[in-house]
């Protein structure tokens, strides 16, 4: 009897045992992936990674070549592609060895006739945490665009990640559902190849999930200096929720030339579909919560011509150029733009935009203790610091934002405990406008 519960202990303990791999910048994909002898590719670990696994990637510059292509798919080049899942609770993780910053460079994968694809992810139940993208490529001239990370499964985890100077959306979501991510920035981002360098598909983030790809959330994320807009929803087919991202200097590149559209926010919309058709039913309902959009070069935050209203809480805007909050919907059966419509905004402020809030019909939205209802008219003197460059300061330790007095609100504020309660956690008497609650 012994014996066999030995047994059955041996073999619960392997099964159980989740493997550990690496992949080091002077490594080798001969090698057998271990700390000494590290792989030379994610890709590479892919092939022997199981659920529950991780793999280290050590710090360094790996310089990716177009002999590294893992796999052309339709129009793509996907360079890495990860299509092997974990399951739930047994997460296949790719991260940062802690302390050291792997660092991703494609500028020289340049592959004719293809949009390129840093990381294609077509898997699900996977984790990318704590590396940096880079230099990601446009090849194509006419109205095309590139991604650093690109998703079609569910369940996946994207954490603490920095795509940036490069011609490539940052992050691009077009599949699956209950995907977090979580703590990335999006910034530099510009195409000076395409369309004659207009640049107008180069977003921080995209969110445009197809039918049943339902529970996505951005959370903790940055978009700064994009050529496009911050983060687009222009063809989402299901809701997305923005939860504590920040937008800003979107539609400009670093030298604030102008570049493409330039929203914070683009929250709706479907392009060219065919009226009646091809937008879906039922119309999404995006949330977009505790957000900052500063000095967009068009709007902070904009319905886009959506046909249906989402729902807008505790935002604040600042400085953008065209105006902080432009509601603009259209109707689905004519294409007809019209003023908002159906709309929820409650607890939003803005502040020196070129104007606060734009094309909306409020008898047809439901408005409650925003600053343009309660007709309440900030000031600098409403604000600890209205310094702009707080806003790339470094992350905390966790990758979580960090704590800045940026449009933080004074203690003697007029927009302090004039919200509506509506479930979020508050402190004092009632809920403050905006996105930052003051530590009463």
């Amino acid at each position: 009897m012994k014996k066999i519960l030995l047994l059955l202990l041996v073999l619960t303990t392997q099964i159980c045992f989740a493997n550990i791999y690496y992949v080091a910048v002077d490594g080798s994909d001969a090698n057998a992936g271990t700390k000494s002898q590290p792989f030379a590719t994610i890709q590479k670990a892919q092939t022997v990674v199981q659920p529950g696994d991780t793999v280290y990637l050590r710090g360094g510059t790996y310089n990716l070549t177009e002999a590294q292509i893992a796999k052309k798919e339709r129009i793509y080049a996907c360079v890495t592609y990860l299509d092997k899942s974990g399951t739930a609770g047994k997460y296949i993780s790719y991260i940062n060895y802690p302390g050291e910053t792997p660092v991703f460079n494609y500028a020289a994968v340049k592959p004719e006739g293809f949009r390129v694809a840093a990381f294609y992810v077509t898997g699900s139940y996977i984790h990318l945490k704590g590396f940096e993208v880079t230099a990601v490529q446009v090849t194509i001239k006419t109205h095309t665009q590139s991604e650093c990370f690109e998703n079609h499964g569910s369940n996946n985890i994207y954490e603490q990640l920095s795509m940036h100077d490069g011609m490539a959306i940052g992050f691009y979501l077009l599949a699956g559902s209950n995907n977090l991510i979580l703590n990335c920035d999006a910034y530099r981002n510009w195409d000076y190849f395409s369309e004659n360098g207009r640049g107008g598909n180069t977003d921080g983030f995209g969110s445009h999930p197809r039918a049943g790809g339902k529970n996505n959330i951005f959370r903790g994320c940055r978009a700064w200096f994009n050529s496009d807009d911050g983060y687009d929803l222009i063809n989402a087919s299901e809701a997305t929720t923005f939860d504590h991202c920040w937008a800003f200097y979107n539609g400009f590149n670093k030298d604030f030339g102008s570049q493409g559209d330039g929203n914070g926010f683009k929250s709706g919309g479907y392009g060219l579909k065919k009226v009646g058709t091809e937008i879906p039913n039922p119309v999404p309902r995006n949330t977009i919560q505790f957000c900052l959009a500063v000095r967009n070069k068009a709007n902070g935050f904009y319905s886009n011509h959506h046909t249906g209203g989402s729902d807008w809480y505790n935002n604040s805007a600042y400085r953008n150029n065209s105006s902080n909050y432009n509601m603009l919907n259209r109707l689905r059966d004519t294409a007809q733009d019209v003023p908002g419509f159906d709309h929820i905004m409650y607890n939003n402020l803005g502040y020196k935009g070129g104007k606060e809030i734009v094309q909306m019909e409020a008898a047809k939205c439901t408005l409650a203790n925003n600053y343009f209802d309660l007709n309440l008219q900030a000031t600098d003197a409403d604000f600890i610091s209205l310094d702009e460059n707080l806003l790339t300061a470094p992350r905390k330790a966790d990758g979580s934002l960090p704590d800045i007095d940026f449009m933080q609100l004074k203690s003697t504020s007029q927009f302090i405990d004039k919200g509506k309660m509506i479930g979020f956690s508050f402190k004092g008497m009632a809920p403050d406008l905006g996105a930052f609650e003051v530590n009463k």
